[in-house]
């Protein structure tokens, strides 16, 4: 197990670029499995998720080459299904979220996959049940093994029809999205997600060749094809690490610009952030985020206590709560944060507590921060990363604290962040991986 220790209390100075997008980058690389042709996929993070789902599909039998700096070419010819069933299969699926994606594709493609019960972060329920019953919609008989804890979905050929998703989940609409292209007949899903990232799939997808209508929207149609061939795809910048690094300069109160962040693409974010009291210079499509002694946070029109909430896109992704939770332990003013999505995420704030923040977590999805407006430093502390969201969040608090901090199991920061202390420490931060 690995570790992070941090001397806290450096303020920052210079240039971040983020790595492109996790989520992305997690739903395009299942969507190689749709075609024996060619693809090329560039700004892929090099993060354990990824490399984990990388690997997956090398056991599946797909080609796959690392041409230079996190660009790849896919190709899955010679597929063997047979290794569904394999322990190794089993055992590398079982640790991956995200490896459930593969679902849609080699469901459309050869009529069956099989998948152990995932893993990831360990934030609360997350069910399943929007991926299952639309296979079964589209045609598909779905089994669960108690035995093995695994799905198994198979359809000789899977058929177009109407769904009304009963969540607007992102990576049940991009399995659902991969599984109607190669379907027979129309797919209209209605309730789909429209986050960037599914946005940029469904772009893939129609370069392949796919017929994918309403991109961008809550209503996606799609109007299935024979095949699909290659394409070369570009990810965006990861708008969660360019959340995490607009919140560490505030809490740093240091001078950091960020480098082509995708602006068009962030959304609400900066404004969000602007409700923070923190000031923002777009730059073309850099971000500079000047030293800042101090931040305010804004009250409702009415006077009453602002409240940040997670909601589908085009609403605050729920992986940036955990960011405005810390920065707002040492803003000036109030801030009810409500986590709508999982009930564990906001129990970090027990370390954040003990680091002296005012915090009143009201329940699991719900907490209460009364900033400190900067009259004390945070204390540095011996905590460990929950999650990787939560990790990145201690992280930047340690970074602010007075003292020495230590973060273990630092591997949860590692799935979704690469090379972060190395990247935070060429500016000026002082963090040792042990």
């Amino acid at each position: 197990m690995a570790r992070f220790i941090i001397e806290g209390g450096s303020r920052l100075h210079g240039e971040l670029s983020p790595q492109g997008a996790k989520n992305e980058a997690l739903q395009v690389i299942c969507a190689t499995l749709l075609t024996s042709h060619k693809i090329t996929i560039s700004n892929i993070p090099e993060i354990s998720d990824v490399l984990k789902l990388i690997e997956i599909l090398i056991n599946l039998g797909s080609k796959i080459e690392r041409i230079s700096k996190a660009t790849f070419s896919f190709q899955a010819d010679e597929i063997d299904i047979d290794q569904l069933k394999s322990p190794l299969f089993f055992s590398q699926a079982g640790s991956l979220r995200g490896s459930l994606m593969i679902i849609g594709p080699l469901l459309t493609r050869y009529g069956v996959c099989i998948i152990p019960q995932p893993g990831g972060d360990k934030i609360g329920r997350r069910r399943l049940d929007t991926h299952f019953r639309g296979f079964e919609a589209l045609g598909a008989r779905f089994t669960y093994d108690n035995t093995e804890s695994s799905y198994r979905v198979e359809a000789k050929q899977l058929t177009g029809c109407y769904m009304l998703l009963d969540e607007a989940s992102v990576t049940g609409t991009a399995n659902l999205v991969m599984a109607a292209t190669l379907a027979v007949g129309t797919t209209t899903i209605y309730n789909a997600a429209c986050e960037p990232y599914l946005q940029q799939l469904c772009k893939m997808l129609i370069c392949m060749g796919a017929n994918i209508q309403g991109v961008g929207s809550n209503l996606l149609t799609i109007k299935g094809v024979t095949s699909l061939t290659g394409c070369a795809h570009v990810l965006l910048p990861d708008m969660i690490e360019v959340g995490s690094f607009i919140g560490l300069a505030a809490m740093t109160a240091s001078d950091i610009t960020i480098k082509n962040v995708g602006y068009d693409q962030l959304g609400i974010i900066p404004e969000s952030f602007r409700r923070f009291g923190i000031n923002m210079i777009r730059k073309g499509d850099d971000l500079h985020i000047p030293i800042q002694e101090h931040y305010e946070i804004e009250s409702f029109i009415d006077g009453s206590i602002l409240t940040v909430a997670d909601a589908p896109w085009p609403g605050l992704t729920p992986d940036l709560l955990s960011i405005f939770l810390v920065i707002a332990t040492q803003a000036r003013g109030s801030v009810l944060i409500h986590q709508k999505m999982f009930e564990s995420r906001l129990f970090f704030v027990d370390r954040l507590i003990e680091m002296g923040a005012k915090i009143i977590l009201c329940d699991p999805h719900r907490a209460t921060v009364i900033g400190l407006d900067k009259s004390h430093n945070l204390r540095g502390m011996r905590m460990s990363s929950p999650d990787i969201r939560a990790g990145v969040a201690l992280l930047i608090a340690a970074l602010s604290a007075t003292g020495k901090s230590t973060i273990d199991h630092i591997e949860q920061i590692d799935r979704g962040y690469e090379n972060i202390d190395l990247r935070l420490n060429a500016i000026g931060a002082k963090i040792t991986r042990e």
